[in-house]
C-alpha cells in the first residue's frame, strides 16, 4: 500500500478527536494521522499529544493560533512532502466526513492524481443542513466552475486525497486564500500542474459536537478570492491567445 498521511486541521475539536481517530484506523490501519492544531483553547492540542504518546501512527503539529484553514492544510502538505508520504488525505475533524468513505476515495488514486469525496454527484448528499447552507454551498460551486474553469462538481469540500508528487510541483507561495476559498483555489492550482481528477460519492453529515466555523465574513472573502483568481485566469488565456496569433502570423 502507498504511504498515506491523513490530516486533521483542528480548532476546538476536543470532543470529536478521540472518537474519530480510532474510527479512521479501523478503516485505514496503515495510515498515519497528522493533527494540525491552531492552539485550540479547549485543549485539543494537549489531547492530541496524549493520543500521539499512545500510538506512533499519530503525529501532532502545533501552530501559534487560528491562522486559517488554508495555511493549516498547506502545512499538512509540506509535512507529507518532507516525510516521504506518497498520498495525503484531508478530512474534517468533526465527523462530517465519515471514515467509511475512506476506502472508496483511496481507490480513486489508483487512477488519478486527485480524488474528491463529492456531495454533488449521483449517490452523494448532505444530511443536517438548512436551506441557507445548501444555497451557499451550491452557489459557491457554480461560481467556482464559472470563474476558475473547474469541471468537477464538488469544489468546496475538503474530503480529498492527493498524490504527493503532484503537490510538490505547486508553488505554495502563490496561494492567495487563507480560509474556505482555499479548497477551490487548491483544485485550480492542481489543474494548472496537470492533475487528473475523479469524484466518488459521499454523504456529508453535519458535525456531531461543537460549532461550525463558517461565517458570512469567510463567505465574502471566498467570493473575492475566487473572483481575483478568475481574472488572473482570463488574463493568462488572453495573453496565450495573442501569443498564438503572433506565432501563426509569423509562420
Amino acid at each position: 500500500m502507498p504511504r498515506l498521511l491523513i490530516t486533521l486541521c483542528t480548532y476546538n475539536e476536543c470532543e470529536n478527536l478521540p472518537k474519530l481517530i480510532p474510527d479512521i484506523h479501523a478503516v485505514a490501519p496503515d495510515a498515519d494521522v497528522l493533527v494540525i492544531d491552531d492552539n485550540s483553547p479547549d485543549g485539543t492540542g494537549t489531547l492530541a499529544d496524549e493520543l500521539a504518546a499512545q500510538d506512533s501512527r499519530i503525529k501532532v503539529l502545533h501552530r501559534s493560533g487560528k491562522l486559517g484553514l488554508g495555511t493549516a492544510t498547506v502545512a499538512g502538505f509540506r509535512f507529507a512532502i518532507e516525510h516521504g508520504y506518497e498520498q495525503v488525505l484531508n478530512m474534517d475533524a468533526d465527523f462530517s466526513h465519515h471514515p467509511r468513505h475512506l476506502l472508496a476515495i483511496r481507490d480513486c488514486l489508483n487512477r488519478v492524481d486527485v480524488a474528491i469525496g463529492s456531495r454533488y454527484i449521483p449517490g452523494g448528499g448532505v444530511v443536517g443542513w438548512n436551506w441557507r447552507r445548501h444555497f451557499m454551498s451550491q452557489g459557491i460551486n457554480i461560481y467556482a466552475r464559472l470563474f476558475l474553469g473547474l469541471k468537477t462538481r464538488d469544489n468546496s469540500g475538503s474530503f480529498r486525497c492527493y498524490r504527493v508528487a503532484k503537490l510538490a510541483e505547486i508553488d505554495w507561495s502563490r496561494i492567495r486564500a487563507r480560509g474556505y476559498a482555499f479548497q477551490e483555489e487548491l483544485l485550480y492550482r492542481c489543474r494548472a500542474v496537470g492533475c487528473s481528477f475523479e469524484e466518488t460519492p459521499i454523504t456529508f453529515e453535519d458535525r456531531r459536537f461543537g460549532t461550525s466555523k463558517i461565517n458570512w465574513k469567510e463567505s465574502v472573502a471566498a467570493l473575492w478570492v475566487i473572483f481575483r483568481l478568475g481574472l488572473d485566469r482570463l488574463c493568462r488565456v488572453a495573453v496565450q491567445r495573442k501569443s498564438e496569433i503572433r506565432k501563426s502570423k509569423s509562420e
